[in-house]
């Protein structure tokens, strides 16, 4: 069903967390004790209470950029925690929102910085589409139409599922194109496609925006988004760097409609990941990361304990300000505990 908002392109950037066809495989937790709980600084715990709560997880899901590298360059300290995570017992999985890359990539990347780790344990919201269809019954004789890059079509082949091509689709610029055009010579809509991948595309444009929401609004059609993430961190300049967000809230605004969102904070990264895996136990889980309203958030939806690293986008001071802030879903970004960088955990499980 088609639902028309005029203010989907607020919904779309609250991160509230979207419904989907599957069965939730997460049991439903409130966890309200942990909720109005203070985040804990690892760095003020003593010996004996690092050492429970590492007994307290078996499985560690691990964003990726801002906690375990930046850029081409791994933050001292990462590989050797997560190299350590594994040789106390536990299972580490990448879980990363960038859908620009297939698992194939961020394999070399990990393993070239020294994290290692298998291929089936890297999800990206890129593999998250292409699963998401196949779980679905997506029909393999129809197309999906992706705003995005190869990161997400190269899933699409691994399990079969067509495609239209991407790459740049701008309008002529010969200064003749306008609206009015439109009305002469509309531009042309395959009638196979049944599905829209929203993305990021570093070619986002008008026709693409256009074609996007056009396919969305088909009835029938499937309209997912990889990640609702606003901005990209990037350090060293005074530009915004538009993130996937900005992309998938200007398609879903002009189709009035709302897509899937996949990614952090949607339970979805977390069910494909338990569903294959189904002896891994919510409540035994860790989640790191540095963006409080993605990777947190993942983890109070899904009733994970959770890790905040200072070494990207929030921080310990703005942790602070929602504890006690009267927004509730200010106060849901609290992390259960807080270390400066992943790197800083060595020195207290040294002893275990």
């Amino acid at each position: 069903m088609i639902t028309r908002t005029s203010h989907i392109f607020k919904t779309i950037l609250q991160y509230k967390p979207l419904c989907h066809p599957l069965r939730s495989l997460v049991p439903i937790q409130t966890l309200q004790t942990a909720a109005n709980m203070p985040c804990k600084e690892v760095s003020k715990l003593s010996d004996g209470e690092v050492a429970e709560w590492f007994n307290s997880f078996d499985t560690v899901m691990t964003d990726c950029d801002g906690v375990l590298w930046v850029g081409a360059e791994a933050i001292p300290g990462s590989p050797d925690m997560v190299q350590r995570f594994r040789a106390l017992g536990k299972r580490v999985f990448y879980v990363t929102n960038n859908s620009t890359k297939h698992r194939k990539e961020y394999k070399t990347k990990v393993d070239k910085l020294g994290f290692g780790g298998d291929l089936e344990e890297i999800v990206g919201t890129a593999y998250l589409a292409a699963a998401y269809l196949e779980q679905v019954g997506f029909d393999k004789n129809k197309l999906v139409y992706v705003v995005g890059s190869t990161g997400i079509t190269q899933e699409l082949d691994d399990v079969g599922i067509k495609y239209l091509p991407i790459g740049p689709d701008t309008v002529p610029d010969d200064g003749k194109w306008s609206l009015e055009t439109l009305k002469f010579q509309p531009i042309p809509l395959n009638p196979d496609v049944g599905a829209v991948i929203a993305g990021f595309d570093i070619n986002i444009s008008f026709k693409k925006i256009l074609k996007g929401a056009s396919y969305a609004n088909t009835p029938g059609a499937h309209f997912i988004a990889t990640n609702t993430d606003e901005q990209f961190p990037m350090k060293g300049t005074d530009l915004i760097i538009p993130g996937t967000g900005s992309m998938v809230a200007a398609v879903a605004t002009a189709a009035g409609r709302k897509p899937v969102v996949l990614g952090k904070p949607s339970k979805f990264m977390f069910e494909i990941v338990q569903k294959r895996h189904p002896s891994i136990q919510p409540e035994r889980t860790l989640m790191i990361g540095d963006r409080a309203n993605t990777d947190i958030l993942l983890g109070k939806n899904c009733g994970l304990q959770t890790l905040l690293v200072g070494s990207g986008v929030h921080s310990l001071a703005e942790t602070r300000k929602w504890e006690v802030s009267e927004d509730q879903e200010e106060r849901r970004m609290v992390a259960d505990f807080y270390a400066d960088k992943l790197g800083d955990l060595l020195d207290r499980v040294k002893a275990l």
